[in-house]
């Protein structure tokens, strides 16, 4: 999808690429700086998310790490729920929701999830940071780059990637903290105790942080990302982009300030190529939506910054949508955006609905396969079982055990049972029957399993109690 397209009598422009993003002879990216109300909000929220990240594996709930993705133990901890592989229902509606959030996103807002809060965007920006404070300004890189290695040149460098790796190793062991409990994590990975695992999962993090931020940047954006890949097929006429007015900047020409552009034949866009020096990808915005716009809105930024000293309106770069450059009025409910929201809604329902209903109880009932069944001394039928009982809550609980199905059935061996925390336990019972009582060779009985304390936690296993 492209921008409107300019009137026969316009011709655009190309930017001089001696001064747009990569200088002749380099295909490194120098990102210029820039500020502006778009810039603050990225920086804020990028802040907001950042925190987050890095706070919520320092929270407890009961006494427990609040949030913890125990793969090995096959448990998924967030706050008061804990999910076991068979709640992978609930693990399943939770990424259906985040699939369609991202889908409804897109349809409205465009690559604002790419721009503003994608991972890869945000740690790329705090190391292009610390690479202008360590080595200056987007001209003083290139000019430092195109110096021979010298002292000074030497400490910039390694100033900047010591600070690359603190970051990305922090990040790291943030991260494999959501996997392993966090406090344990930092002590033992310094003191050389972690476990192997552990050990490789923070180097190969920092390893991968390092990578995709300092060096790769773009090309994981351009290259190794399918979100820019399959991302048109959400986009329509009415989602919204950062685009170039081009009916109202071309044709573009330098010309001096506060100049009316009519006098002298002239678009607003006066041809400085800031839009492409301060694109983290390199591109000319001008040009036309690309996938490889991530909508950042830096560009808009250093335009109205241009526009505000020349005394021209702003927004000639803008978060606009292709209906509204061509006139017409956008349209936020169409057939895309409310088929996408109706699917989150009822995803959403379906994720709550399974929540509320969940047993925090697994309950099975194995007969012994090698005595079908036995008799006692006062000649009553046995069966033997082994009840094996999972409480999935993050508490202590304490449960009753009863069976039903045959008059005057004896159970042998439980009559309650505490189990602490997240934790399995497996009983062997015996199920005693007047024989009297026994009219067919196999019988169903059931299992119950109630919860003193809260009768909605409740299990029922039927199986068969067997004689002859």
């Amino acid at each position: 999808m492209q921008p409107a397209p300019p009137k026969k009598n316009v011709s655009i422009q190309k930017p001089n690429t001696s001064s747009g993003a990569k200088p002749p002879g380099n295909n490194q990216i120098y990102v210029r700086e820039t500020e502006g109300k778009v810039e603050t909000t990225r920086r804020v929220l990028g802040f907001l998310l950042m925190a987050l990240f890095a706070a919520l594996p320092w929270l407890t709930w009961n006494g427990e790490q609040a949030i913890l993705f125990n793969i090995f133990e096959q448990r998924f901890r967030i706050f008061g729920l804990t999910l076991w592989p068979q709640d992978l229902t609930i693990l399943a509606w939770i990424l259906m929701i985040s699939a369609f959030a991202l889908f409804l996103i897109t349809t409205l807002f465009g690559r604002v999830w790419c721009g503003f809060t994608c991972p890869q965007t945000t740690w790329t920006f705090i190391f292009m940071w610390f690479e202008r404070k360590i080595e200056g300004s987007r001209h003083q890189r290139m000019k430092l780059d195109e110096r021979a290695m010298d002292a000074d040149k030497f400490v910039r460098k390694f100033l900047k990637h010591s600070a690359w790796i603190i970051v990305a190793l922090l990040t790291s062991l943030t991260f494999v903290g959501y996997f392993s409990e966090i406090r344990p994590l930092f002590v033992n990975f310094f003191t050389f105790n972690a476990s192997a695992w552990a050990t490789g999962g923070v180097l190969f993090f920092t390893f991968a942080t390092y990578g995709n931020a300092g060096w790769m940047r773009e090309i994981m954006c351009t290259h190794m990302c399918p979100y820019a890949r399959f991302q048109s097929a959400m986009f329509d006429k009415d989602t919204y982009i950062v685009a170039y007015d081009v009916e109202r900047g071309e044709p573009r020409g330098p010309r001096k300030r506060k100049v009316d552009p009519a006098s002298i034949n002239k678009g607003d866009c006066i041809d400085c190529n800031l839009c492409v020096q301060v694109c983290p990808t390199g591109i000319d915005i001008r040009n036309g939506l690309q996938y490889e716009c991530i909508s950042c809105g830096a560009c808009i930024d250093a335009c109205d910054d241009v526009m505000e000293k020349m005394g021209y309106p702003k927004k000639l770069i803008s978060f606009t949508t292709q209906t509204r450059l061509e006139g017409g009025e956008t349209k936020v409910f169409r057939f895309k955006s409310v088929g996408y929201g109706i699917a989150l809604i009822v995803l959403t329902g379906l994720l709550v609905a399974d929540i509320l209903l969940r047993i925090p109880l697994e309950f099975d009932v194995i007969r012994d396969r090698n005595t079908l069944y036995r008799e006692n001394q006062q000649g009553w039928v046995e069966n033997v079982y082994t009840l094996r009982m999972t409480n999935k809550a993050q508490v202590a609980q304490t449960y009753r055990v009863t069976v039903t199905g045959i008059n005057d059935m004896q159970l042998q061996g439980i009559e309650e049972v505490t189990l602490g925390a997240e934790s399995t336990e497996s009983v062997p019972v015996t199920v005693a029957v007047d024989p009297y009582f026994l009219e067919m060779p196999m019988v169903e009985i059931q299992f119950t399993i109630e919860a003193i304390d809260d009768a909605r936690v409740r299990k029922n296993v039927q199986t068969n109690f067997i004689y002859q």
